[in-house]
């Protein structure tokens, strides 16, 4: 009896080990034809560059991942809406497989594409991936959704210790494909269409940027975490931007080169290693994981809210009067504020496609609460520009720095330069990422004190931070 043949959509989960719809694909079928769409609706991942290097090169990769196991990978441009169940029909497909997504263009993309699917008598069987617990497994009080992340991390570490060790499928597939079916002009094998994105992307940032696309890429990142003991410095070291303290996984987790439950249980695997004599690990390892639930929390909350896509969570501030300077926010942008921790930090954006954490929030908090520029044009500068830009994340963490989300906190206000004082002391960081000023002295770098002769065309604050600080909490206190 021959086995049905399968339609698998790969999206945002872009590797074949411990991939959870395709485990359960497999488990019915191995005639299984692979497909990814350039979405022409959700350009945004390869009109930023920093994104397309990574997408294309994981592509790339997971294209020779399919090779080896016997198949292959199909490529298509334009609307999934019309081109799945084109090629599903083509393909006398009897089943479509994907992993779940939660923004609402997917959600909204994935109801019309089972509509067409239904009509055709093609079942579509969809399975959570990226997630460490389904958004409707984990509820507050009332069965309502977390809306404040500390009740959420201690239900969600709960239920993650209650499963216990997770074992990573490491089956080789061997799979069946068909060749003679695909061809047309929106449906192609992975080489043209993938050699030509490849060709137009623009990112001369490749080889600085932490975050390393492919399968193969995000293990040994997670691998180096651990074996380099970083992970057991990490609550001390996370903070300070000039030091090699993070994982780098950001952007694996975010196309899904690497599974979620692979990264949590090597968490669980190394507690179970550790003795009483190592509380300071525990500490650091429980912070990391601290990180990569907020990464969950923010997920949950736009399924949950997906108007928050749009908008501010608390709707007064859609009254707030934003300030908008549009010259201040280009020299925000640029880095060139005359605020040295700030202009570093956006520095490094612009030339790796990536920034350390620490500084995402100095620098949010400096355009929102300094320059009183709506965090909208923030968070859009970031998601034109960040390798790991996601929208549940980037959007939340927006949020929490302009006060405007899900955080029991009413307003928090970073001064940079006190910021600078904490987590980069002797400057290292500023004066990597402008060297013009590497030889003024760490003092006038952290004072915003710099004198005309040391300036070396580096400009003078744009803002006093005192001033600007004052003029934002009375304009707070408006609404």
């Amino acid at each position: 009896m021959n086995k049905p043949r399968i339609l698998f959509w790969h999206r945002k989960d872009l590797r074949i080990f411990d991939n959870q719809a395709l485990i359960k694909a497999f488990s019915l079928s191995n005639a299984i034809t692979s497909i990814y769409i350039f979405d022409k609706n959700y350009s945004h991942d390869f009109n930023t560059s920093s994104r397309a290097w990574f997408l294309g090169n994981s592509l790339q990769e997971l294209g020779n991942n399919w090779e080896k196991m016997g198949s292959r990978l199909v490529m298509g441009e334009g609307d999934p809406v019309l081109i799945i169940p084109q090629l599903a029909k083509k393909i006398d497909a009897k089943f479509v497989f994907w992993n779940i997504s939660i923004e609402p263009y997917e959600i909204n993309r994935d109801l019309q594409i089972k509509k067409n699917l239904k009509e055709q008598n093609i079942q579509v069987i969809e399975t959570w991936d990226h997630l460490l617990v389904e958004p409707l497994k984990i509820f507050a009080g009332n069965n309502n959704p977390y809306k404040v992340y500390g009740p959420f991390y201690k239900n969600l570490k709960s239920k993650m210790n209650l499963l216990g060790s997770y074992e990573q499928d490491k089956v080789g597939f061997q799979f069946k494909d068909i060749d003679n079916k695909l061809k047309d002009k929106t449906i192609n094998s992975s080489g043209s269409v993938l050699e030509k994105f490849i060709k137009n992307i623009k990112f001369p940032g490749s080889n600085i940027c932490p975050c390393r696309p492919g399968e193969n890429a995000a293990e040994t990142l997670l691998e180096n975490f651990i074996n380099e003991k970083k992970i057991y410095s990490y609550s001390s070291a996370r903070d300070f931007p000039s030091h090699n303290g993070t994982s780098f996984l950001s952007a694996s987790l975010r196309f899904g080169t690497i599974s979620i439950r692979k990264v949590w249980n090597a968490t669980l695997n190394l507690n179970l290693d550790l003795d009483l004599e190592n509380q300071g690990n525990y500490l650091s390892i429980e912070t990391w994981q601290k990180e990569l639930v907020w990464r969950e929390f923010y997920q949950h909350c736009l399924f949950h809210f997906p108007e928050l896509e749009k908008g501010p969570y608390r709707k007064k501030w859609d009254h707030f009067p934003w300030r908008n300077n549009n010259e201040w926010f280009q020299r925000w942008s640029n880095g060139e504020t005359g605020v040295p921790i700030v202009d570093a930090a956006m520095r490094q954006l612009n030339s790796t496609g990536w920034m350390h954490n620490r500084c995402r929030m100095i620098v949010a908090s400096f355009l929102v609460k300094d320059l009183i520029c709506n965090w909208q044009m923030g968070e859009k500068k970031f998601m034109e520009t960040l390798v790991d830009g996601d929208l549940a994340a980037n959007n939340g963490g927006w949020q929490w720095s302009a006060s405007s989300g899900m955080d029991p906190k009413p307003l928090r206000i970073f001064n940079p330069y006190t910021q600078a004082k904490k987590f980069d002391p002797i400057c290292e960081y500023i004066k990597y990422w402008i060297p013009e000023l590497s030889k003024v002295s760490n003092s006038e770098l952290l004072n915003g004190e710099i004198s005309n002769l040391e300036k070396n065309n580096y400009s003078s604050p744009i803002v006093n931070h005192s001033i600007q600080q004052r003029l934002f909490k009375s304009l707070y206190a408006e609404i």
